[in-house]
């Protein structure tokens, strides 16, 4: 994975919050709180990528609200929400036998039998487990255009190749 890649989404900025230009969080972090450690954050406005400097923030019920340097008044900070939050890729920790989402992106992903499923474009996260969103192959045997599979490991997941951009799956093209 090469770290000089474009920054990554790990929060957003909700509903504005009182008067004073606060602003509820939402984080995507696997420790919601951490999203306060990462430095820079970053926020993409207008096309441009540029710094957010939280002076405060607290919890609040299941979230978190922010005040955010320049942005005083609550007419001012309505403008950041729906903003996205960012971070440098090489900010994240190091994962010693496990790997992010992003880096499944991409990943080509064949069955056990050797049958081309096609390119893992998204994951989603359910309730009960994390689920690969394929893109099926134009000329898919079975006429899909696109297939959800579970990230189950050892049940659906055979093997992962974060190096070789492969992911092997017991899965029946058919399903």
């Amino acid at each position: 994975m090469n770290d000089k890649a474009q920054p990554i989404v790990i929060g957003k900025f909700g509903a504005v919050y009182g008067i004073k230009g606060w602003l509820k969080i939402h984080s995507y972090t696997d420790d919601p709180e951490s999203i306060f450690e990462y430095k820079p954050l970053l926020m993409k406005s207008k096309g441009q990528f540029q710094q957010v400097d939280i002076t405060d923030w607290k919890r609040h019920g299941n979230g978190f609200v922010a005040k955010i340097v320049g942005f005083d008044v609550r007419e001012d900070a309505q403008a950041l929400v729906g903003l996205e939050l960012f971070v440098d890729p090489g900010q994240l920790p190091e994962l010693e036998d496990n790997f992010y989402w992003r880096d499944l992106v991409g990943c080509q992903v064949k069955t056990d039998k050797g049958y081309d499923l096609g390119v893992v474009t998204d994951m989603m996260e359910t309730g009960s487990n994390d689920v690969l969103v394929v893109k099926a192959n134009s000329n898919d045997a079975f006429g899909q255009k696109e297939r959800l599979i579970p990230f189950i490991d050892k049940q659906v997941i055979s093997n992962v190749d974060i190096t070789g951009k492969l992911i092997q799956v017991n899965w029946e093209p058919d399903f």
